[in-house]
């Protein structure tokens, strides 16, 4: 079994994606992490973000391992090093890359072979996994997504004098950057299940996704 989940940023796709994989008992690939571990790498390596051939040779050669919803790179752990602000900022200059893309979505299948998985991103439906056996595309107002990622940056303390201003507008920008890409933009598959979080908890849309897999009205 494959379940695609789709969407913009905040919207809430890991989070509900985990408490599906454990609820189903199917493995969970946060694809999203792979292109934040490709970022760190980049800025660690102090990699000119203008300079995407480097970027792609370096993509080519990275090794990102998961041990549950822990995230590897080169054998090390950067589980929270791929959450800090300079990594969110400078993720949408690394994910647009085609070359960046290809050898992750080439890994993303190779995961997704043989075995039952949930994946979470914003090409998944229409990329990595077209034929899923289920596809949703979760979205929400961007006010309401900007106040979830302002609380959450507040509690880990990663504001950065950040406003929730600010933060609505980097999600604004993100939102066109990812749906007007030219390589596998953002979109919202024919044959995608649409849900809108905006008013909903988290165990509200987890039942609802469930709901539908388990009556078949997501196929």
């Amino acid at each position: 079994m494959q379940i695609a989940i789709d969407g913009p940023a905040g919207a809430g796709k890991s989070t509900i994606a985990k408490q599906i994989a454990k609820t189903l008992n199917i493995t969970y690939l946060d694809t999203g992490a792979m292109y934040r571990a490709i970022t760190k790498g980049v800025i660690d390596r102090k990699i000119d973000f203008a300079d995407q051939k480097a970027i792609a040779q370096y993509a080519a050669s990275a090794v990102i391992t998961f041990k549950g919803q822990r995230v590897f790179l080169d054998g090390e752990e950067v589980t929270e090093g791929i959450r800090t602000p300079e990594v969110s900022e400078h993720t949408s200059e690394v994910a647009p890359i085609p070359e960046v893309r290809k050898v992750l979505v080439q890994q993303q299948q190779r995961i997704a072979e043989g075995t039952d998985v949930i994946m979470d991103g914003r090409d998944i439906g229409s990329t990595v996994l077209p034929n899923a056996d289920y596809k949703f595309y979760l979205d929400a107002a961007v006010s309401e997504r900007a106040k979830r990622r302002y609380e959450e940056l507040q509690e880990k303390g990663g504001l950065n004098g950040k406003t929730l201003t600010d933060i609505e507008a980097d999600i604004a920008r993100r939102d066109y950057n990812d749906s007007h890409r030219a390589v596998d933009p953002l979109v919202c598959c024919d044959d995608a299940v649409r849900i809108d979080t905006t008013h909903m908890t988290i165990p509200e849309v987890v039942a609802c996704v469930i709901d539908h897999v388990e009556d078949g009205t997501a196929k």
